[in-house]
């Protein structure tokens, strides 16, 4: 691949890691180099379970178990401290990757959960072969206008409001 383009996958709806999943497997699928970084979520999954099983995929997860709103200051800081490395290392290897999906990232900005400095030297500087993808809720202006896709997932219907919980397999 010649040209790598960077897609932001945001908006309230269920979709945007799925979506990411799913291109990550297709990269897999035809020998390209896939890093998955997933930031704010640290609970098992089924996506992450296939994706660390896939050739040519390194996955990366940040250990978040708690929502932004219910970490004290002092966890707050040590989680942005481990997810700013996340970033570095993946970073550091941009020679070797052909797609970087940074899930989340979009969030862990915008609850202080990881520092924006990075990511937008990554925005500006992407190797022109690098596949970029960011998902997460409320990107930041730059996000947007930096990305050559921009979906957004909107919710009109979800189990969540009938008090229906998070099913694994399905949601998780």
């Amino acid at each position: 691949m010649k040209q790598g383009l960077i897609h932001l996958y945001t908006g309230d709806g269920k979709g945007k890691t799925t979506a990411a999943v799913g291109l990550s497997v297709r990269a897999a699928g035809n020998g390209m180099r896939v890093w998955f970084l997933q930031f704010m979520k640290g609970r098992p999954s089924g996506e992450i379970a296939v994706l660390e099983r896939l050739p040519g995929v390194t996955v990366r997860r940040g250990e978040c178990q708690k929502f932004s709103f219910q970490m004290t200051e002092e966890e707050k800081k040590a989680v942005r401290f481990q997810q700013d490395e996340l970033l570095r290392e993946a970073v550091s290897q941009l020679e070797e990757i052909d797609l970087l999906v940074l899930d989340e990232v979009t969030s862990a900005i915008s609850t202080g959960l990881l520092g924006e400095e990075a990511l937008q030297k990554l925005l500006t500087q992407k190797p022109p072969q690098l596949e970029l993808v960011l998902t997460g809720r409320d990107p930041a202006d730059y996000m947007i206008e930096a990305a050559d896709y921009l979906t957004q997932m909107v919710k009109q219907k979800h189990p969540y409001d009938r008090g229906i919980a998070a099913r694994r397999g399905i949601e998780q």
